[in-house]
């Protein structure tokens, strides 16, 4: 649905933004408060971090969705992706013939006005890491003294913020693939003209948007083709569908990760808790020697690749090194929430079945004298449905005890199409796994405060936010 009112009008002072709880969307009304704009908007099913960061820039939000929220004097109007046509404010948007664009639209215009410069843009894509990764990098432009802008799709605990307004020539930006807006039904990332791109993997996901797999690719085939010939693109090269795809593209490709003929590769690496020593390879040769918190072989990968665009910005290993060493992640993504009676409860974002797996395997050696019990919500729009049931039951091999729950919004997926909870139950019983259903929050924290010991890890996993239930879980141990 296109609209001549779908366009960023000058002198922009009041603006709104619908579903401004999304962290990308929290994230812009922060950067547009802090450029001197009058902010505000509405959401509903608010939850920290956002919330949070919200209400500490003075950010008035308004709970649920109503046509009495849209005033006509408003300058704009920002559509976040989770808005449908039929949103009352949204209706009520059009009948007063409010100017309104998307997110990326928004971050795109007014990025340029934060110095008055254009900046550079590093974006980072992929299917897995590139919230941790995109986080990364700002944190070692930072260290570098390079001042970035940032706009993250997760809560850097360095910054403890999910963006950045800085005075330096660079643009960091999560480069997301679900779709833009309701009148926009492309990916976020085809709005952004990256300097330096990174790809760090390709898979089949958000189910309710992509037909099938094929969709995917295509979508990023389509971002990889638009980066011009001068600019760059680093690309993992363990994923097959990324080497196929690179291998038409304009741009200039560095591909890093084992290949012999990549220029960037990971070379050896051990684990003392907490720190992971590795190395890192350029032109088969070891080029730097680096340790980070960060757990598991995928975060290594992460490194890799920000690493890897550090370098192509010409920043010295030393502020690389000191980036990695006091890099301390991104809240919901292996974060600790606490620790009671011996007993550590983690929260994480992981939702789809890679991510899963290779959560559990990155924190087992950092816990091995008890046991690892994982609680899932399959919670988004994806893991609701059974395109991965089958491939669920393969995610949680690592684990001691499973704790499933029953997905909270399951009656707005058609049923024919529904994921079972129980089914991933049976199936993981099945492989040996001691696998448990749930059909609540309280039926979960009643069951792990029976069975959890000292030195257990509870490993909660969601995007959402889970009813509360590490504050409820922490308070019932």
């Amino acid at each position: 649905m296109n609209s001549e009112f779908n366009h960023i009008p000058p002198n922009v002072h009041r603006v709104y933004l619908i579903a401004i709880c999304g962290t990308g969307m929290g994230a812009l009304a922060c950067m547009l408060k802090e450029l001197g704009l009058e902010v505000s908007g509405s959401d509903q099913q608010v939850y920290p971090p956002v919330s949070t960061l919200l209400k500490g820039n003075g950010i008035t939000v308004l709970e649920g969705f109503s046509p009495s929220h849209i005033l006509p004097d408003y300058d704009l109007v920002i559509v976040g992706n989770a808005v449908h046509s039929d949103n009352p404010e949204a209706v009520r948007m059009r009948e007063l013939k409010l100017p309104f664009c998307s997110m990326p639209q928004a971050i795109n215009y007014f990025a340029g006005r934060l110095t008055g410069a254009v900046k550079k843009s590093l974006v980072i894509t992929g299917t897995h890491g590139k919230t941790t990764t995109s986080s990364l990098l700002a944190w070692i432009l930072f260290c570098a003294g390079l001042d970035p802008t940032f706009v993250i799709g997760g809560v850097l605990r360095n910054f403890n913020s999910n963006f950045r307004t800085g005075k330096g020539p660079y643009l960091i930006l999560e480069g997301d693939e679900y779709d833009t807006a309701y009148f926009d039904k492309g990916p976020k990332f085809m709005h952004y003209d990256p300097f330096i791109a990174i790809l760090t993997s390709i898979e089949f996901d958000h189910a309710d948007i992509f037909k099938d797999e094929h969709a995917v690719h295509s979508a990023f085939e389509k971002f990889i083709q638009k980066i011009r010939p001068e600019n760059t693109l680093l690309a993992f090269d363990q994923d097959p569908t990324i080497r196929r795809l690179i291998s038409t593209c304009r741009c200039r490709v560095y591909p890093y990760g084992l290949n012999t003929d990549s220029p960037w590769k990971l070379g050896s690496y051990h684990i003392d808790p907490p720190w992971t020593s590795f190395e890192i390879l350029h032109d088969n040769t070891v080029w730097a020697r680096f340790k980070t918190r960060m757990v598991g072989e995928h975060n290594l990968w992460n490194a890799v690749a920000a690493i890897a665009a550090a370098a192509s910005l010409q920043i010295a290993v030393a502020d690389i090194a000191k980036a990695l060493e006091t890099f301390e992640g991104v809240k919901r993504r292996q974060e600790v929430r606490g620790c009671k009676n011996g007993i550590t409860v983690m929260d994480d974002f992981a939702h789809h079945p890679t991510a899963v797996r290779e959560t559990i395997r990155a924190v087992r050696p950092f816990y091995p004298k008890g046991r690892i019990i994982a609680v899932f919500e399959p919670r988004t729009n994806s893991s609701m449905r059974n395109v991965f049931q089958n491939d669920y039951p393969l995610s949680f091999d690592a684990a001691d005890i499973v704790c499933i729950r029953k997905p909270p919004l399951l009656h707005k997926i058609p049923l024919e199409e529904r994921f079972s909870s129980e089914q991933l139950v049976s199936d993981l019983s099945a492989r040996g796994i001691d696998a448990h259903f749930f059909a609540d929050i309280d039926a979960i924290i009643a069951f792990l405060t029976t069975i959890a010991k000292s030195g257990d890890l509870i490993l909660i996993m969601s995007n959402g936010g889970f009813d509360q239930i590490h504050e409820k879980l922490l308070k019932a141990l």
